[in-house]
């Protein structure tokens, strides 16, 4: 019980640290005038670089030991290109509540995948979590008129959460065999080749600034956060990191106040606090559980 708890706590912190750096996130996509396919490129680029270099001076295996493996890592790395796409997406189209909020839906998707994947029993909070979820994503939600560019930065948001369970489902299948840094560096390589064909079509022009914010998105925001959700993979579940994502909106909110002046309006904050109870709420029932065995 107490290595079990240990192992927990461990595990919560990382994502707790991957959340807040995954709410940052959110903003480049108003701080920089790029399109998604940049973002997501620089980002992956930055990232994955930064990776090897961290394999290379803590001597991390980048060895797979399998052609399976090979081919699960780049569907992933494939699946998180489609993710961030989408997050990017959806906060340029709309605002970084709705498209955070929107991502929101993670959990949602994750409760119900899980089981089906690993053969796992669905439990009667992770449901109630998910109508809690689904409640507040009704009041986010402004307007249900497609035309409207905020129910669309909505849509592509849920899509964004869609894309991010399956990746996180995937990670777990083999997060125990390889070191986080080794998953992360697949996973961004692959999602880097996915979108620079689609980043070479931007017709803008990159400045010295663009590039060094780049870096920073992908080196601090991307490969630490990303490093750290797979590495609480190790002690948590897959539902209970999307629980715990579900977090996301209160950093970036607070952040995009902050720095951008954007200030949600009051039915997104109602939905946001409704949401964000639900994830406290599902966080503290799966620390109170016992492991099973």
């Amino acid at each position: 019980m107490h290595e079990h708890e240990k192992s927990y706590r461990a595990g919560l912190v990382r994502i707790h640290i991957a959340v807040l750096l995954a709410g940052g996130a959110g903003l480049f996509a108003k701080l920089l005038t790029v399109s998604p396919a940049v973002l997501t490129t620089g980002r992956t680029v930055f990232g994955s670089l930064a990776l090897l270099i961290f394999a290379i001076a803590t001597g991390t295996s980048l060895r797979l030991q399998s052609s399976k493996d090979f081919i699960a890592l780049a569907l992933s790395g494939m699946i998180l290109a489609a993710h961030w796409f989408t997050f990017f997406l959806s906060i340029q189209v709309s605002t970084v509540a709705i498209g955070l909020l929107a991502f929101s839906t993670f959990p949602l998707f994750t409760t119900f995948l899980e089981p089906l994947v690993f053969g796992e029993r669905l439990r009667r909070q992770d449901i109630v979590t998910a109508l809690l979820v689904t409640a507040g994503l009704i009041l986010v939600t402004p307007s249900f008129d497609f035309g409207n560019h905020l129910t669309q930065g909505m849509l592509w948001g849920m899509l964004s959460a869609f894309t991010y369970a399956v990746l996180a489902l995937l990670s777990r299948s083999y997060g125990n065999r390889y070191p986080s840094a080794c998953i992360s560096f697949y996973q961004q390589g692959f999602a880097a080749l996915c979108t620079l064909p689609f980043a070479l079509q931007w017709q803008g022009v990159l400045t010295t600034g663009t590039l060094l914010t780049l870096l920073i998105l992908g080196v601090v925001f991307t490969a630490l956060g990303q490093g750290l959700v797979v590495a609480s993979l190790r002690h948590l579940r897959a539902q209970t990191v999307s629980i715990v994502f579900g977090l996301e909106p209160v950093y970036g909110i607070l952040l995009a106040w902050l720095l951008i002046g954007e200030m949600p309006a009051a039915r997104t904050l109602l939905g946001g606090c409704l949401i964000c109870g639900a994830v406290l709420w599902a966080s503290v029932r799966h620390g109170q559980a016992k492991p099973h065995g």
